[in-house]
């Protein structure tokens, strides 16, 4: 079911891009991404890692876990009033014009509606409910595929674009307090865990969430950045046209970057977090089989986006016959993101999250460097060049200390005991 759903949503993704980008002028459409851009940004600093942290705590915890949700959403309420207020300071700032202004300050509402996906992502795992999941994760790609369509059909402007992109957020949002209702009333039952909500639990201070959460929302900051922060740097540094160059590339790449977050954070990560603390054998099975795998989809992956790119200037038009090269340089990503992502579970799980927090962080200043260095010089290319050096080291940097401080030596798992794993019956098993 998560992977139908990843195709619905890279497919409505896509298809929305291109109609876009044929439909809005170069300049409005590289506009209308780069503040897509930074809402993708700003959102993981209003969930403040309030979703990772609840699969850490129910892993460790079980029901007794709950403590952790009323607070957690007090900070994320408050965190969201501040962030949207600076972003909406942001759309008003500097010399924009008024159909720029008017862009960016409809397409905040884009981050309150990502915040309560994230949330309802991990309600849903806990839960188990990932046909519930699949169909949230659809449902708001769906209605940003029928604005572009009335786009396309009557000729909609960019501030028009945004504007139904803010009523999908709002009805978004709805969905979401709906979902999540339930979770915080601790009336439905936890995949993994036996009985219901303990009879009384005291809820733990918000300076405690505070201090549990901030590694997880560095992380998300520092892997939106490795996705959105090329298109931001080439809007500032080489203008709006060479932003809608790279837009569409990066959507490609991030359609991508959709399998393993589906694999391992909507589906793995809860069960690894729980096989952390007691099924050494799994954890080890995830490594051997997990990291090969991964990285073995990840070049055949490269291969069908480095090939499939190639009809991009078909499907754009004019002026944009070099979104076939950019998107060949990026898939030369594809394999390291895969790769890294396997063994970055294991840190997250393994109790070694603020290391992978360093990693990422030192993954994000090679972004930085790069990205200052090969942008000037090479445009566009130089952009995307920038971002695949970032990918290379940060899945080093991951690899070499999932050896060092989790797998440490330990005799590896073979085929054979990877099959028994999984023909056992036995409820560890999951």
């Amino acid at each position: 079911m998560l992977g139908l759903s990843q195709v619905g949503v890279t497919v409505a993704a896509f298809f929305a891009q291109i109609l876009l980008a044929r439909t809005l002028p170069q300049s409005d459409f590289g506009t209308f991404s780069a503040a897509l851009a930074v809402t993708a940004l700003a959102a993981p600093l209003v969930v403040f890692g309030v979703s990772e942290l609840w699969l850490q705590r129910f892993g460790l915890e079980g029901h007794a876990a709950r403590r952790w949700i009323r607070p957690s959403l007090r900070l994320v309420a408050g965190i969201c009033v501040g962030v949207l207020a600076a972003a909406l300071g942001w759309s008003l700032a500097g010399s924009a014009g008024p159909g720029v202004t008017s862009v960016r300050a409809l397409l905040i509402s884009v981050i309150v509606a990502q915040v309560g996906l994230t949330l309802v992502a991990s309600a849903q795992q806990l839960r188990g409910d990932y046909r519930g999941l699949s169909v949230l994760q659809v449902a708001p790609h769906v209605g940003r595929v029928l604005v572009v369509l009335a786009s396309w059909a009557i000729g909609l402007s960019a501030v028009a674009v945004a504007a139904g992109y803010a009523v999908v957020a709002l009805l978004t949002v709805v969905a979401c307090i709906v979902v999540l209702r339930p979770f915080v009333a601790g009336t439905v039952p936890l995949e993994g865990h036996r009985g219901t909500a303990p009879a009384a639990t005291s809820d733990v201070p918000v300076s405690r969430v505070v201090t549990a959460a901030t590694p997880f929302v560095l992380g998300n900051v520092f892997y939106l950045m490795g996705i959105y922060l090329g298109t931001i740097v080439a809007a500032e540094v080489l203008g709006p046209e060479a932003a809608a160059l790279l837009a569409v590339p990066m959507a490609v790449i991030t359609a991508a970057y959709l399998v393993p977050r589906v694999v391992y954070q909507q589906y793995f990560l809860a069960k690894l977090h729980r096989w952390a603390h007691g099924d050494r054998d799994a954890v080890l099975l995830a490594y051997r089989f997990g990291t090969s795998g991964m990285f073995a989809l990840g070049i055949v992956a490269a291969g069908l986006v480095a090939l499939g790119g190639q009809l991009l200037p078909v499907l754009l038009g004019p002026g944009y016959g070099e979104t076939a090269a950019v998107l060949a340089v990026l898939a030369l990503a594809v394999p390291f993101r895969f790769g890294g992502a396997a063994v970055a579970a294991l840190l997250t799980s393994g109790g070694l999250l603020r290391r992978k927090v360093v990693h990422q962080g030192a993954g994000a200043l090679v972004l930085l460097a790069a990205l200052a260095v090969a942008t000037p010089m090479w445009g566009v290319r130089g952009t995307a060049f920038a971002t695949v050096v970032a990918e290379a080291a940060l899945c080093v940097l991951f690899w070499v200390t999932v050896r060092r401080r989790v797998v440490r030596g330990a005799a590896l798992p073979s085929w054979h005991d990877l099959r028994r794993r999984l023909t056992r019956e036995s409820p560890s098993a999951s």
